[in-house]
């Protein structure tokens, strides 16, 4: 492994899901010199992976970063046949809708359609999130025992007071989730943020994505109407991926 290649991914990771940090925190989380820190974000600077808070001393993730990202993005066959389905199902159910796919220990969000509203809102696409927290996450967790043993091999972080981090608790969930093909959250991620999710599979009837909506907590439980379109919509890109069953089977652990 190449240390230098090694330390500067390490700062990025440090930097995604939209955090700001200055030189010392990331020499903190580093354990490494403050000087050898400046000079590693120096050089992913100069090559836009990182930028500089205007007027601040912190740093983010960069506007290159952003389109490297959307060109991996772009490559993900499920990401391109599921978007007419998920933008009609946020014109339906006025909701935003995430599509997120496995990554690591997380769920990575490769397509977020907005709120067909007029508020201000983030775009969301390429936000790693993580899977004991989300609905999109516990979906994936109940139909897939492989991406199931990556993420409970390490502690689960808090992210609200009502984050499940016990895994024995968030196991025994997994079952009905993978029986009757969808999970939900209320505020376990987000405090004020609430979703629901159902599994997509492809061809070989494997789950390789989940399908989310996302609404006000104060909203109250989804209504049918909304649980019913969104099955319907993991139907629709499951059978555009060439899938024959819905839900998909649980895929076995790889040895």
């Amino acid at each position: 492994m190449i240390q230098a290649i090694d330390r500067a991914a390490k700062v990025l990771e440090l930097l995604q899901g939209a955090r700001h940090l200055g030189i010392t925190d990331l020499a903190l989380a580093l354990s490494l010199p403050p000087s050898t820190v400046h000079g590693i974000v120096k050089s992913l600077r100069a090559h836009g992976l990182v930028a500089k808070e205007r007027g601040g001393q912190r740093y983010m993730l960069g506007p290159t970063l952003l389109r490297l990202s959307n060109v991996y993005l772009d490559t993900l066959d499920v990401r391109a046949r599921a978007m007419r389905w998920t933008q009609e199902l946020a014109r339906r159910t006025d909701l935003a809708v995430r599509l997120g796919a496995p990554h690591f220990h997380e769920v990575l969000v490769i397509h977020h359609d907005l709120r067909p509203d007029d508020s201000q809102q983030m775009l969301e696409t390429g936000v790693a999130i993580p899977a004991h927290a989300s609905a999109l996450g516990k979906v994936l967790l109940a139909h897939d025992l492989g991406f199931q043993r990556t993420v409970f091999e390490q502690p689960l972080r808090s992210l609200t007071g009502d984050t499940i981090t016990d895994v024995a608790r968030l196991t025994l969930e997994l079952p009905s989730i993978a029986e009757r093909g969808s999970a939900s959250e209320v505020d376990e991620a987000v405090l004020g943020e609430s979703s629901i999710a159902a599994p997509v599979s492809d061809a070989s009837n494997d789950i390789v994505a989940a399908v989310a909506v996302v609404m006000p907590t104060s909203q109250g439980p989804a209504p049918d109407a909304v649980l019913n379109a969104l099955r319907e919509t993991a139907r629709n890109i499951s059978r555009e991926l060439g899938a024959t069953t819905w839900p998909p089977r649980v895929a076995p652990a790889e040895d």
